[in-house]
C-alpha cells in the first residue's frame, strides 16, 4: 500500500493553525456586513445610546459563551465541537441536531454570501448576470479549502486583516473629524445625542427590535471552537486566541458605533435604509465622504466584498469540518469522514459546495429575494449553536467538578462559571424567541413571515427529537460523564 493511500485511509484532520489564524479566523467569520452595513440601521432605529448598549450587552453575552467554548475547546480540542460537546455532556440527540443544525446554518450562509456578491458586483457591472459571480467566487472558495487547510487559513488570515486595517482607519478618520481637525465643522461632540429622542430612541422595544441584527454582527466569533481540531498545541493557543479575539472585535464595534453616532444624527434617512444593494449609504461610506474621501463608496465596495468572501471562506471550513465530525461520530454517512492526503474532509467539501448552489437561483428569480429567502431559511441556526454552548459548558463543568476533577486540572476554565453561563444563556434565549415579538401584536398576524424567522427552531427540536425517538437517547447524568482526555497528563498543563 502506498503512503498515499495509507494517509488517505486514516481519515485525520492535520494540526496546521497556529494562533494568528485562529484569530483571524474568528474576526473573518465575524466582522462582516453587520457591522459595515447593518450597523447604521441600529442607530437609526433604537438611537445612538440604545445601538451603543446593544453592542456592549450583546458583547458582554459573547464574551462569557466564548470563555465556556474556550474551556470547553482546550479540554477537547475536535473539529466537531458542539456537536460532540452537546452529545457528551448533554445528550447524544443534543449533539446531533446542534451538529446538523449547524453544518445546515453555514451551507445555507455559504449561499447568501454568494447571492451578496451577486448584488456587490452590480454595482460596477449593472448587465451582466449575477450568477457568474456567484460561480466565479464559489470556485475561488472552493479552492482555497480544497488546497488544505493552511491555504485557507493563510487567504482568511489576509482577508481579516484588510477589513481590520479599513477599521482602524474608520475609527482614525472618525476620531480626527469628531475634533475638527478636518475643519468640517459638522458636529460638536455629542451634538447627535441630544436631538430628538436621542440617546434612546423607541426604548426598550427598539432595544429587542436591534438585538437580532447585533446578535448576527457577532455570530462567526464560535468559528475558533472548530478550528481547534486542527490547531497547533490546542492547550495553549486555544484560551490565548480566546482572550484576544474578543475584545479586538468588541473595541472594533463598540468605537466604530460610537464614531458613527457622533459624526451622524440618527435621524438620518441613509442609516435606516441601510442595505446590502447601495453600499453608497453605508454609514462607513458615509463618513469617508464627510472626511472628503470622494472614492469612499468604490473604496468600501471593495471592503464589503473582501467581507462576504471572508465570511463565505469561513462558512465553507466550518460546514465541512462540521459534517466530517458528524460522520466520524457515526451521525453522517461514513463517506464524509473522507480525508485527502492534504489533510481535506473533501467528501464533506463538495457536500457543503452542492447546498451552496442554492445561490444559482438567482437564475430563475431576482437576486433580492433569492437573497431574503436565503438569509431567513437560516435564521434563528446560529443562535441556536450559541444556546447548545451555553447549556454543553454548564453540564461539562458540573460533571467535572461532580467526579473530583479539580479546575487547575483545566488548561484554561471560565472564572464567570455559573453566572455567567446561565447570564448569555437567557439573554441568548430571549433573543431567540424574541426577534420578531411585534408580529404577534400586529393587526393581522402574518404567518408567512413568522415561520420564516422561526421555522429554525421546530427543525432543531424535529431533529432531536426524532434521534431520540429512534435511538432511545436520554439526558445524560453527571456521574455517567466521560472525561476521556483526563487520563492523559499532556493535555493538562
Amino acid at each position: 500500500m502506498s503512503n498515499k493511500i495509507k494517509q488517505t485511509s486514516q481519515n485525520n484532520l492535520k494540526r496546521e493553525l497556529k494562533t494568528r489564524h485562529l484569530m483571524m479566523i474568528a474576526i473573518g467569520g465575524s466582522i462582516g456586513t453587520g457591522l459595515f452595513i447593518a450597523s447604521g440601521a441600529t442607530i437609526a432605529q433604537a438611537g445612538p445610546g440604545g445601538a451603543l448598549f446593544s453592542y456592549i450587552l450583546i458583547g458582554l453575552m459573547v464574551y462569557f459563551l466564548m470563555t465556556s467554548l474556550g474551556e470547553l475547546a482546550a479540554y477537547m480540542p475536535v473539529s466537531g465541537s458542539f456537536s460532540t460537546y452537546g452529545s457528551k455532556y448533554v445528550d447524544d440527540g443534543f449533539g446531533f441536531a446542534l451538529g446538523w443544525n449547524y453544518w445546515y446554518n453555514w451551507a445555507i450562509t455559504i449561499a447568501v454570501d454568494l447571492v451578496a456578491v451577486q448584488l456587490i458586483m452590480s454595482w460596477w457591472f449593472p448587465n451582466a448576470p449575477g450568477w457568474i459571480w456567484s460561480a466565479l467566487f464559489l470556485g475561488i472558495i472552493f479552492f482555497l479549502n480544497n488546497i488544505s487547510v493552511k491555504s485557507f487559513s493563510e487567504a482568511e488570515y489576509w482577508f481579516s486583516l484588510i477589513k481590520i486595517l479599513t477599521i482602524i482607519m474608520f475609527i482614525i478618520i472618525g476620531s480626527l473629524m469628531i475634533f475638527d481637525i478636518f475643519h468640517t465643522s459638522r458636529n460638536t461632540v455629542w451634538n447627535n445625542w441630544n436631538i430628538g429622542d436621542a440617546p434612546f430612541a423607541g426604548g426598550i422595544p427598539a432595544i429587542i427590535r436591534i438585538a437580532m441584527i447585533v446578535g448576527f454582527s457577532f455570530q462567526g466569533t464560535e468559528l475558533v471552537g472548530i478550528a481547534a481540531g486542527e490547531s497547533i498545541n490546542p492547550q495553549k493557543n486555544i484560551p490565548r486566541a480566546i482572550r484576544q479575539i474578543f475584545w479586538r472585535i468588541l473595541l472594533f464595534y463598540v468605537f466604530s458605533i460610537i464614531i458613527i453616532s457622533i459624526l451622524i444624527p440618527y435621524t438620518d434617512p441613509n442609516l435606516l435604509r441601510n442595505n446590502i444593494q447601495d453600499i453608497s449609504i453605508s454609514p462607513f461610506t458615509l463618513v469617508f465622504q464627510h472626511a472628503g474621501l470622494k472614492s469612499a463608496a468604490e473604496i468600501m465596495n471593495v471592503v464589503i466584498l473582501t467581507a462576504v468572501l471572508s465570511s463565505g471562506n469561513s462558512g465553507v471550513y466550518a460546514a465541512t469540518r462540521m459534517l466530517y465530525s458528524l460522520a466520524k461520530d457515526g451521525k453522517a454517512p461514513y463517506f464524509f469522514t473522507k480525508v485527502s492526503q492534504r489533510g481535506v474532509p473533501y467528501a464533506a467539501l463538495y457536500a457543503t459546495i452542492l447546498v451552496s448552489g442554492l445561490c444559482f437561483l438567482t437564475f430563475w428569480f431576482s437576486k433580492k429575494s433569492v437573497y431574503l429567502w436565503l438569509l431567513n431559511a437560516s435564521g434563528v441556526t446560529g443562535l441556536i449553536a450559541w444556546l447548545g454552548i451555553a447549556i454543553s459548558h454548564y453540564r461539562f463543568r458540573k460533571g467535572y467538578i461532580n467526579q473530583g476533577f479539580k479546575l487547575t486540572q483545566l488548561p484554561y476554565h471560565s472564572s464567570f462559571f455559573p453566572l455567567g453561563t446561565i447570564f448569555a444563556f437567557i439573554l441568548c434565549l430571549i433573543i431567540t424567541l424574541g426577534q420578531n415579538y411585534q408580529a404577534f401584536y400586529a393587526a393581522r398576524l402574518d404567518w408567512y413571515e413568522v415561520t420564516a424567522t422561526y421555522i429554525g427552531i421546530p427543525l432543531f427540536l424535529f431533529i432531536w427529537f426524532g434521534f431520540k425517538l429512534k435511538h432511545k437517547s436520554r439526558l445524560i447524568k453527571y456521574n455517567e460523564m466521560q472525561f476521556p482526555l483526563q487520563k492523559n497528563k499532556d493535555h493538562i498543563k
